[in-house]
């Protein structure tokens, strides 16, 4: 079956079996290795990335389910050279230790502060527990999410990453 999809602004047209989990495509067809496979349950969140602008586990979705959408993976939040702001939170905060759950705790991070600017703690731990940390116990994760709200402007998130995006296309170049 023929899909396009846009991946972090890159539009790409494959053949993919109908049974292609989105996550096998990201890794294996555009190279988008920073989207983990974790359990192929979507239990852990390892997999997460923003599809048309919200998170989902990637492993419980099709390939062809995002035929026409625009997805948006880890390797898609840099600016610039500049880390999105829960990525920079991750680092100054150490909310990482083997990293493996790094990528799709910050996907979902940044889809928990764009339907909640300011949470609390509790906010936080309810917003991630679908992705799972075997490593840090979550005390440096709940502390870079709560540091990127305060970074970040209200209402930030994947409508902002599109923003950003437009504002990059045409600078630099003209």
């Amino acid at each position: 079956m023929r899909i396009t999809v846009t991946v972090d602004g890159t539009k790409y047209t494959d053949e993919v079996e109908p049974r292609t989990l989105l996550v096998h495509h990201l890794r294996e067809k555009l190279g988008k290795v920073g989207t983990v496979v974790g359990c192929d349950t979507s239990n852990c969140g390892a997999c997460t990335v923003h599809l048309d602008g919200h998170s989902v586990k990637s492993c419980s979705v099709l390939a062809v389910q995002a035929d026409g959408c625009e997805v948006t993976t880890i390797e898609g939040l840099a600016r610039d050279g500049q880390l999105h702001p829960v990525q920079k939170a991750f680092h100054d905060n150490h909310a990482l230790q083997c990293g493996f759950c790094t990528p799709g705790m910050i996907m979902q991070s940044i889809d928990l502060l764009a339907d909640n600017p300011d949470p609390d703690e509790q906010a936080v731990r309810e917003g991630l527990e679908g992705n799972l940390c075997r490593c840090t116990g979550y005390q440096n994760i709940v502390r870079a999410v709560r540091d990127a709200a305060r970074n970040m402007s209200p209402g930030a998130g994947p409508e902002a990453e599109r923003i950003a995006e437009n504002k990059h296309v045409g600078v630099g170049g003209d």
